[in-house]
């Protein structure tokens, strides 16, 4: 009968939302939601409060496509920063007993424009969702990331 409880506990642990969830840490690759083609590599980190950054860290070469070197329509602390090492994710959290992590901003350096994003990973911590959007998230667009480390 303790065997049984012991067992009924270890297995409701093991497949509660807080075990299951995955850190976003890692190294990802940026696919373009409009053509499919790799665009950068982006390094999330995640720092002592919990908060999750993302960095490019490699602009991916593309056919027939000159990369832009510096965020020239952006607004202010990014105006004329280089994209390569921008932090172009930024005050994401995790929502807890969730593979969600909400409140990050997200700026498409190629536009110069800066939105709310939130992220969601897939189960097996793989791929992940990102939604840009401005207001309510049905007003953005969405972008998927393969992990690759």
């Amino acid at each position: 009968m303790k065997k049984n409880i012991l067992l009924t506990v270890l297995a409701s642990l093991a497949f509660s939302g807080n075990l299951l969830a995955q850190d976003l840490s890692g190294t990802w690759q940026q696919i373009d939601d409009k053509t499919g083609s790799p665009k950068a590599i982006i390094e999330i980190r995640k720092d002592a409060n919990d908060i999750y950054t993302g960095k490019i860290v490699k602009v991916t070469p593309r056919p027939g496509y000159t990369p832009q070197k510096t965020c020239n329509k952006c607004p202010a602390p990014y105006t004329n920063q280089p994209i390569l090492g921008m932090d172009v994710l930024t005050g994401l959290k995790h929502v807890e007993g969730t593979n969600n992590y909400e409140k990050g901003r997200v700026i498409d350096p190629l536009a110069g424009k800066i939105y709310d994003a939130k992220v969601r990973l897939n189960t097996n911590g793989k791929r992940l969702t990102l939604r840009g959007y401005i207001g309510i998230s049905a007003l953005g667009r969405s972008q998927t990331w393969l992990r690759v480390d």
